[in-house]
């Protein structure tokens, strides 16, 4: 599933090539895409609209139209947003397309949203509406990129909290946008085991977890994000990510650390979800 690096840099390339664009024409394919709301709330609620800009919280892709209505794009497992001339074909699994109109600078193009695997999904609605129809916006915990984020600010989010650190970690409602990879890497770089109890963390080691958790994602988000063996996940222009090739643990299991060359990198299976980590490392 894309994280929040992986978000960002599609956020960005919609910014650089949609944002002030004109949408002219909305096609739906697969209705299970739009099921939120329904095929003809997404094709009657973006035509002849303008997108006015692109945001985004955790993993959900958010943009304000020139209407006052919103769209919400989320990827999901295999869910990507590719934006691309007419006259390139469309991949395989194109579930919504929206018509941009040609500016001074720009020729016409299409911004496909494309997913084999239909989780993700593409939602337009009233702002004033947004608690019913994106309630888990509300939830959401402190972004590490978009909000003030510290070792105080993390420190609020997990008093009280007495599970082990990974869960939290992927928990939304405590810090929006980690996933599977970024929680492995985070760890690895704080040099804490991902079994650890959050209620036993000192002062110093927040602020270590912290500064893993913005400097891993930042990092990634330079990267381009991660693409995996999958090649699943791609940015708007359809380029892989680089990130993986500064995976210090995940996808690493059974080989030696690169951190602190001896130990072996573990990985286990905890609630379904693998985990990887260096037990010489982590502690």
């Amino acid at each position: 599933m894309p994280e929040l690096p992986e978000v960002e840099t599609v956020r960005r390339g919609i910014e650089a090539l949609a944002v002030g664009r004109h949408i002219s024409s909305v096609e739906v394919g697969r209705q299970r895409s739009v099921r939120r709301v329904g095929r003809d709330a997404v094709i009657h609620g973006l035509t002849d609209t303008t997108i006015v800009d692109a945001r985004r919280r955790g993993k959900y892709l958010l943009f304000s139209l020139d209407t006052g209505d919103a769209m919400m794009i989320h990827l999901r497992m295999s869910g990507r947003v590719l934006i691309d001339e007419p006259s390139v074909a469309r991949p395989a699994h194109t579930h919504v397309v929206l018509h941009l109109d040609q500016t001074s600078t720009q020729p016409l193009h299409e911004l496909r949203f494309v997913d084999p695997r239909t989780f993700g999904e593409v939602v337009v609605y009233d702002p004033a509406d947004e608690s019913a129809v994106l309630p888990e916006l509300a939830r959401m915990g402190v972004d590490p990129i978009c909000d003030k984020f510290d070792a105080r600010v993390l420190q609020t989010a997990l008093h009280g909290r007495r599970g082990a650190l990974k869960p939290l970690l992927l928990n939304q409602s405590v810090v929006a946008g980690i996933g599977n990879i970024y929680a492995d890497e985070i760890l690895h770089r704080a040099k804490l085991r991902w079994d650890r109890p959050a209620d036993t963390l000192t002062k110093r080691q927040i602020g270590l977890l912290a500064d893993a958790i913005t400097d891993i994602l930042r990092t990634a988000i330079t990267a381009g994000g991660s693409t995996l063996n999958d090649s699943q996940y791609v940015d708007v222009d359809g380029q892989v990510g680089s990130f993986q090739d500064q995976h210090r643990v995940y996808g690493h299991g059974g080989e030696i650390c690169r951190t602190c060359g001896t130990g072996r990198i573990r990985r286990v299976m905890a609630a379904g979800r693998s985990t990887c980590f260096c037990p010489r490392c982590q502690r």
